[in-house]
């Protein structure tokens, strides 16, 4: 079972890599610059209907396509203590009508060759320009005449809640939940989460009243953007949209700002089953799109942040090697309410490290001034994006519609390379220093703690302490007393005795395991691994309908990797490693001598212990439940590609075969991936030769 812990992030890296032909060009000459792009965007044609929908038509012929943007303009709204509500109904709209039923309707958009979507702030649909009529009288029938039941409101609850119990032990799910709460507070409209407890608070009328009160034309927008004429256009929404009835609005209040805080301190998050620490810097900002700051924050983030080029991600990915990447955003609303925050997932050895380098550089930009060839490298990246994305007619779209809602001048798109362009170094600094509040910083960090406080506390950054719910609360304790007697050798002894016994372990020779992968790819995998003892190893991936696109063999000795054709033996490295492993139970033949009992500490709420293996300059940590005795996880750390990765194998679903306790389920963390597992089966001493292994 061992064989599972690490190598499959090394396969699907592997995997990921392609083969490509390099054109024969001249790569002595620099390629000499296009012209700069000039943009034009055509002012919209605009008209309104007397029940209040703003309509805005753009009209572009390149393709035989049109789409349909319909946006409900609400001010945000605190759900309280019956958070959810938006989730639920954004669920349930678009899927179908009182008209037509949920199937017929999908079967024909699908037939149609189009698309119609909804959530609780409008919706969007597109379709091939002579399928139009047909596609908005959908959509103005969904929109009108939602087929809201009780009976879907029950089974999208039921998935919220699923959602939300597969989200309780991550760390990413923890980490954006409590660094928005902290930010603008659990009772803000920006910083509420959905919990178990408010989705249960939800009633299907509450989901009805919420659509009644804010689904409205009053307030609505439609932006048409496409192969269709305006004519044609009005003709289409009074006739489909013009019966919806306007709805008597409740006037609420527009979201605060909420101060920062006073001093920069860290808001720490204890989360043991954490194998990397997510770290964010962030502060509230007052930031909106027609400001004269808006270009040059817009620069100054993307040389902190934006990406690959960005000092962030040079600093913490390519120079420390802490991450796969670093990076910072820095949000402009229309209300004034935002946030500056620059993030990365590090590695627990490195997190007190991470916190000082993202510092560093935040104080970097806004002290030192930015090169004027690293300003001129952002503003053209950031250029080149720009003008890619007005290939997507929702883009168009969304640019018209912003001019409307954010008090934008008529030329602001036309004009924005120009101003992105004008933005100077002195610039750059000038804004850094203003929205990069340094002094006024949060830094959340979700972690374990038992690993990487110690560390954080010697920065001499005050630290705040808060569950992954955002409650505050006291400094974790990460073990408790080990109870006299227990020693390594009563904790082997136990986990010997429940999975059924060191003479049962003995007799297993090897091991067929058959499993289903989810995660890697964008369809299901399937695992065929085999063990012999005392080391050999084999695991096989397949696919429905390709066959095994990955192999991995250890005869003991020697191993390889193959996939599409390509194999790569082993290095001496690997070999060497591989050699101190021993497949199946590791425990029949760990030495007492090279074993620590390290501490008594929680997994989940459960107590654990924690034993240390040693393994020549290498070590490894096995946790054994101390009620059941079983292994409930196992870490290690391993070099890939030059870095250091830490692997986590978490083990559930204990089952009997031939009388000894294997694990049915296993969720498997290297770096960023968390890969699950369901076993299918396992068989024992059946299937497996010397064969298999070669």
């Amino acid at each position: 079972m061992k064989t599972l812990r690490l190598k499959i992030s090394a396969f699907i890296a592997v995997a990921l890599i392609t083969l490509g032909v390099n054109a024969q060009i001249d790569r002595s000459q620099m390629p000499v610059p296009g012209p700069e792009p000039k943009i034009s965007l055509e002012k919209p044609d605009e008209f309104q209907l007397k029940n209040g929908i703003t309509v805005m038509v753009v009209e572009n012929n390149k393709l035989p396509r049109v789409s349909y943007q319909l946006s409900i303009e609400n001010k945000p709204v605190v759900e309280g203590e019956k958070a959810g509500v938006l989730d639920l109904l954004s669920a349930m709209l678009g899927n179908g009508t009182k008209n037509i039923s949920k199937d017929d309707f999908n079967e024909e958009v699908d037939f149609l060759g189009a698309n119609i979507n909804f959530s609780s702030s409008g919706g969007f649909a597109s379709s091939l320009s002579k399928y139009s009529d047909r596609i908005i009288e959908l959509m103005a029938d969904a929109t009108i005449n939602p087929l809201l039941t009780k009976e879907e409101f029950d089974k999208e609850k039921d998935k919220l809640l699923e959602g939300l119990k597969a989200d309780e032990k991550s760390v990413d799910a923890a980490a954006g939940r409590v660094v928005s709460a902290l930010a603008y507070g659990k009772n803000h409209a920006y910083g509420e989460f959905v919990t178990k407890e408010t989705v249960n608070n939800v009633t299907f009328q509450d989901v009805l009243d919420f659509y009644k009160m804010r689904f409205a034309p009053n307030n609505a927008y439609i932006v048409v953007v496409g192969d269709i004429d305006t004519k044609t256009v009005k003709k289409q929404i009074n006739k489909y949209f013009g019966k919806w009835q306007k709805a008597d609005l409740q006037d609420l209040p527009s979201p605060q700002l909420p101060a920062n805080v006073v001093t920069t301190e860290i808001n720490f998050v204890d989360m043991p089953n954490a194998v990397q620490s997510n770290i964010s810097v962030t502060n509230n900002v007052n930031l909106k799109q027609n400001e004269s700051d808006y270009f040059a924050a817009l620069m100054a983030n993307n040389i902190l942040g934006g990406g690959g080029e960005g000092y962030l991600f040079k600093n913490l990915r390519e120079d420390k090697g802490y991450t796969y990447g670093a990076y910072s955003s820095l949000g402009a609303d229309r209300y004034g309410v935002s946030r500056f925050n620059a993030s990365a997932k590090v590695r627990n050895a490195v997190t007190d490290s991470a916190v000082v380098e993202f510092l560093k550089e935040i104080k970097r930009i806004r002290t030192e001034p930015v090169d004027p060839q690293t300003l001129k490298d952002a503003k053209a990246k950031y250029i080149g994006n720009f003008v890619m994305a007005l290939e997507r007619p929702q883009t168009i779209a969304n640019y018209a519609l912003n001019i409307k809602l954010n008090n934008l001048p008529e030329d602001f798109y036309t004009n924005y390379l120009e101003n992105i362009n004008k933005v100077s170094e002195e610039d750059v600094q000038r804004v850094a220093n203003k929205y990069f509040q340094l002094e006024n910083a949060r830094i959340v960090v979700v972690g374990k703690g038992s690993d990487v406080l110690d560390n954080l506390e010697k920065t001499g950054i005050p630290i705040k302490y808060y569950d992954k719910y955002a409650n505050a609360t006291e400094k974790p304790e990460f073990s408790k007393p080990i109870p006299a007697g227990v020693t390594v050798q009563t904790i082997i002894d136990n986990y010997f005795n429940a999975i059924g016994g060191k003479e049962k372990a003995m007799s297993v020779k090897s091991t067929l395991t058959k499993a289903t992968i989810s995660g890697l790819a964008p369809f299901p995998l399937n695992a065929e691994l085999k063990g012999m003892a005392p080391n050999k190893e084999s695991m096989e991936l397949s696919a429905e309908g390709m066959g095994v696109i990955m192999t991995q063999k250890w005869n003991g000795e020697t191993g390889y990797a193959e996939q599409q054709g390509q194999k790569r033996e082993m290095s001496a490295e690997e070999i060497a490693q591989k050699k101190d492993e021993k497949s199946l139970f590791p425990e029949l033949y760990y030495d007492a001598s090279n074993l620590n009992l390290e501490s008594l500490t929680t997994i989940d709420g459960e107590d654990v212990y924690k034993i240390k293996v040693n393994n020549g300059e290498t070590a490894s940590y096995r946790f054994y439940n101390v009620k059941t005795g079983l292994l409930t996880r196992s870490e290690s750390t391993n070099k890939t590609a030059g870095q250091e990765v830490t692997s986590v194998v978490d083990y559930g679903s204990y089952t009997a075969v031939e009388g000894i306790q294997f694990p049915y389920s296993m969720k498997v963390t290297a770096g960023p991936q968390v890969i699950p597992f369901v076993i299918n089966s396992i068989e024992v001493n059946k299937g497996v030769t010397d064969a298999d292994f070669e």
